[in-house]
């Protein structure tokens, strides 16, 4: 099998069974593992770098700064929603001016 075949076979079987992992998490838990997991997304970025860095070619340099991208969006968007989270629980006192 080639390189190819490979891994688009490997992208296909991770995106069903992240499907669902995902869609069995009930919706009260969903946000607090999400947050817990944003942390190892910032793995992710590192192999996006490597993989932007050691391309050969310009098609693999141009995914792996897509990589870089997308992977930062998301690491970006959990922090925002962590912090959305943790927002919730202080008290009025400590929001700092915020009314809500």
């Amino acid at each position: 099998m080639t390189p190819l075949v490979v891994g688009i076979t490997v992208f296909v079987l991770a995106a069903f069974v992240g499907f669902e992992v995902i869609s069995k998490v009930p919706p009260t838990l969903h946000t607090p593992l999400m947050s817990g997991a944003n942390a190892i997304s910032g793995i992710t970025i590192i192999g996006a770098l490597a993989a932007a860095g050691l391309g050969a070619t310009p098609l693999a340099r141009i995914l792996g700064f897509l990589a870089v991208v997308t992977a930062t969006i998301n690491v970006v968007g959990g922090f925002m929603v962590t912090d959305r989270m943790l927002e919730m629980f202080k008290s009025r006192g400590d929001r700092g001016g915020r009314s809500k």
